[in-house]
């Protein structure tokens, strides 16, 4: 076997499952966007750019990317809540750091569904917590959250601010791991505050790290469902103007078995979010250091 050929031989496994788990996938999923089906995936009919004629004149596609988009710029807010956590943890000679990430990682680890059905608990209007503090402090009528609309919206961007501050968390810890000590120390010699330290010196050196953070947030935004399937439920009545572009692409393919109309709405995804990324990589020249 000749020496090029061993590279090939030990990456051509991993791009088999990659062609076959990914990209197969993607191009059926787009061949499957320009057909029409029966309810058992059956009599397959090419109809062209009729799904996505229909989804561009769908009543509820405004209000599902609106849904997805306010749920995405909220939960956006989790990245600089991160970095400060992360900064107070890795404060020179804090004790119990390990235990700290350990505490903020655990629920990104645990199930999004177990962990939606507490905070549905929580934000419950008759008994939740929430709304028992707010009546404690003099709010005599708080508001139903998870069935009002507007409210429910909110309740599930909490949700998801709470449940990604882990992993953000790591990754900026491993972030400031490698900003040099040296460097405090000369800004502190030169006068810097605390503040001016972390807005001067940490900030610019993280933005590496926050930018492949907003990069996944942004791309976590898009895919909400679980969440919001979890806490609201097809039955409240709330979901119809809570709904999110993938709701909309699990309620199209898999409740009324239109695969086609699906996966016209899952190309569309696919699509924004490549737009979206694509402005982000394109703006971050701007305020990524990478030195």
């Amino acid at each position: 076997m000749s020496v090029g050929a061993w590279p090939l031989l030990f990456v051509g496994p991993l791009l088999i499952g990659v062609a076959i788990f990914y990209y197969y996938p993607i191009v059926s999923n787009l061949y499957t966007s320009f057909t029409t089906t029966n309810a058992f995936g059956g009599d397959v009919k090419f109809v062209g750019v009729d799904n996505y004629v229909d989804l561009l004149t769908r009543p509820d596609l405004p209000s599902a990317l609106g849904n997805t988009l306010l749920y995405t710029g909220v939960v956006l807010l989790a990245v600089p809540l991160s970095v400060v956590i992360a900064s107070m943890i890795e404060l020179p000679g804090l004790k119990g750091r390990t235990l700290y990430r350990m505490l903020f990682f655990m629920p990104y680890l645990a199930m999004p569904v177990a962990i939606a059905q507490v905070w549905r608990i929580f934000f419950n209007g008759n008994f939740g917590l929430l709304n028992q503090m707010l009546k404690a402090i003099g709010i005599s009528d708080p508001p139903y959250w998870l069935s009002t609309p507007g409210f429910a919206m909110l309740a599930v961007a909490f949700f998801g601010i709470w449940s990604s501050i882990g992993f953000n968390v790591i990754i900026l810890s491993s972030g400031l791991k490698g900003i040099p000590p040296e460097l405090y120390e000369a800004a502190s010699l030169d006068g810097a505050n605390a503040w001016q330290q972390f807005s001067r010196v940490t900030v610019p050196l993280l933005t590496p790290s926050i930018f492949f953070l907003t990069i996944m947030q942004v791309i976590g935004g898009f895919q909400l469902f679980d969440g919001l399937y979890a806490m609201l439920g097809p039955t409240n009545p709330a979901i119809n103007e809570s709904r999110s572009l993938v709701y909309l692409f699990y309620n199209e393919a898999f409740v009324q078995q239109n695969k086609g109309g699906g996966a016209a709405i899952a190309m569309f995804i696919v699509v924004l979010v490549g737009i979206v990324t694509a402005i982000q990589f394109w703006g971050q020249k701007k305020w990524v250091h990478y030195e």
